[in-house]
């Protein structure tokens, strides 16, 4: 049988009403507060991203959840001799929103150690930056949506994902010739 961990190191995964990730953390941040659970509830995350894409020829920036349908939760939730917490596994389970615990059919399991590492790794390895919503691969038939190309069929050369821009070939003059253009100025055609 695994060890449970710490009260404070017991992170769990949470199936909620797909859309409602947001609603869902916030109501129990408010009851966090309200029923004064902050002793046994430590953390609540839905792990995103700031994306931009390119929408009827605007560019725009949004959020993207991880996991969409689920929220993180740092709680205790298991006592050391695998009893629940009947506190906290109530306190979640009556929360409008929540379907019930990942991963779990009678009992649920923390995450491993190695997992809640990756997971806020990832989530601050992106903080503050913004990702290209659409990713791109060579070969892709795309249509240049902004500057002096607007309105071109090209095909994708390349892809160079941390500046966020794709070489695309374009007929110009009937050549085919290489033109870079940024994520944002082309669509997938």
């Amino acid at each position: 049988m695994a060890t449970i961990p710490a009260p404070n190191d017991q992170w769990y995964v949470i199936h909620v009403l797909s859309g409602q990730e947001l609603k869902v953390r916030d109501s129990i941040e408010r009851r966090i507060a309200a029923e004064e659970m902050s002793d046994v509830i430590f953390e609540v995350l839905v792990p995103q991203e700031r994306v931009s894409e390119v929408k009827a020829g605007k560019k725009r920036e949004a959020n993207r959840k991880f996991y969409p349908g689920y929220i993180i939760i740092n709680m205790h939730l298991l006592h050391e001799d695998n009893t629940l917490v009947d506190r906290t596994w109530y306190f979640v389970q009556e929360t409008d929103g929540v379907i019930n615990f990942a991963g779990s059919k009678d009992r649920p399991m923390p995450m491993p150690r190695s997992e809640v590492e990756g997971m806020l790794n990832q989530i601050k390895e992106r903080e503050g930056s913004i990702k290209p919503a659409v990713a791109f691969e060579a070969g892709d038939t795309v249509v240049v949506s902004d500057g002096p190309f607007e309105g071109q069929n090209g095909v994708v050369a390349e892809v160079n994902e941390e500046k966020g821009e794709v070489m695309v070939s374009v007929n110009i003059f009937g050549r085919e010739t290489l033109v870079p253009l940024e994520y944002w100025q082309v669509e997938v055609g």
